[in-house]
């Protein structure tokens, strides 16, 4: 088996994020065809992407709908690999945090981690490819004292983490290869508008990120399943 991405299918959700960006634009570089499902009814204006050959945009795929997941994964010829980087963030002290806020974080993380993740299984063991997964989670996911201050969000993250571990156990007869990433602070505009005080310099950049995940998505990665891999850069 070839060690590259050339010609294989990938999804990315989020990609049309600022860490998607990054991972779609690595993906490229490696020769993938990349499909990016997108919330809304066009990609937004700063991806760069939107016209290259290689990339399928799917716009109005709502990531928490089963059956709209379910359809976007069955357009994808000979899936290979799916990353998974849609989701939010929010914090508030635990006792201001409302039943909704609470679920929104669930739906938002864990549960399109989930649909996305069945989907990409029933798929790769449809057609015998011994394929690979990436999920993220987050620092706080898997340090959960790190969630003070955010506990639904804690909450989500870490149940990505435990359900990649309990994927990769499940899948691994199958040959298909479950991962994680676990970012602390990414050096995004939207996170350097928001704390404009911060240390820069202790983020992780955007290429650093795209770089692990693209690896662990890629043929190149033989062996490593039901890992979380810490990218806490120097914070």
């Amino acid at each position: 088996m070839t060690e590259t991405l050339n010609g294989r299918h990938v999804v990315v959700t989020g990609g049309t994020g600022a860490l998607g960006g990054a991972v779609v634009g690595r993906l490229l570089e490696q020769g993938a065809i990349c499909h990016v499902p997108n919330a809304h009814a066009a990609a937004p204006p700063n991806f760069p992407y939107a016209a290259h050959a290689s990339v399928h945009l799917a716009h109005n795929v709502d990531l928490s709908d089963s059956a709209k997941v379910e359809a976007f994964y069955h357009q994808v010829p000979g899936l290979w690999g799916s990353i998974h980087l849609a989701g939010g963030f929010t914090a508030a002290p635990v006792e201001k945090i409302e039943s909704a806020s609470f679920a929104e974080m669930m739906d938002t993380n864990a549960r399109t981690a989930f649909l996305c993740s069945r989907a990409a299984v029933r798929s790769m063991l449809a057609s015998g490819t011994a394929g690979r997964i990436v999920n993220v989670s987050a620092r706080a996911g898997l340090e959960p004292r790190r969630g003070s201050g955010m506990v639904a969000y804690a909450a989500s993250k870490a149940a990505v983490a435990a359900m990649t571990l309990a994927m990769a156990e499940e899948l691994k007869h199958k040959g298909i290869l479950v991962n994680a990433v676990a970012p602390s602070t990414l050096d995004t505009p939207a996170n350097r508008a928001d704390m404009p005080d911060a240390d820069f310099t202790k983020w992780v950049s955007l290429e650093a990120a795209a770089e692990a995940i693209a690896y662990l998505a890629s043929p190149a990665n033989q062996a490593m399943s039901g890992t979380l891999v810490p990218l806490y850069g120097r914070a």
